[in-house]
């Protein structure tokens, strides 16, 4: 069972930035798509990028394209997912996940394994 750690969330003004790290426990880690999902409050759990376990291949949702970057460090088992021109939209917990899933994976139930969530807040 993977387990995961996020980390590096805040308090930034509208304009700045983050970058948020998922630790995972394990090195088989390499084999899981790895997503970034977030949850505001009174709102539902969203996608908003994940980047493939074999290809690299990134995916965004459309409000972030342009201002989110995901990557992987495979020799740390840590994904990383920076933030720029952080908007106070972007305000809720971020939380990474993990996905064995053979498909697109954009999906929230396509995720069996999950961070703790860390919070990002952005003021205006």
């Amino acid at each position: 069972q993977v387990q995961l750690v996020d980390s590096g969330g805040g308090l930034v003004q509208a304009g700045g930035s983050l970058r948020l790290s998922c630790a995972a426990s394990e090195r088989t880690f390499t084999m899981y798509h790895v997503g970034w999902f977030r949850q505001a409050p009174g709102k539902e759990r969203e996608f908003v990028a994940a980047i493939s376990k074999s290809t690299d291949d990134t995916y965004y949702a459309a409000s972030v394209k342009g201002r989110f970057t995901i990557s992987r460090d495979n020799a740390k088992n840590t994904v990383h997912l920076q933030l720029i021109s952080l908007k106070p939209e972007d305000t809720a917990v971020y939380y990474c996940a993990a996905s064995a899933w053979s498909g697109r994976p954009v999906l929230t139930y396509q995720y069996a394994y999950w961070g703790q969530g860390t919070q990002v807040t952005v003021s205006s």
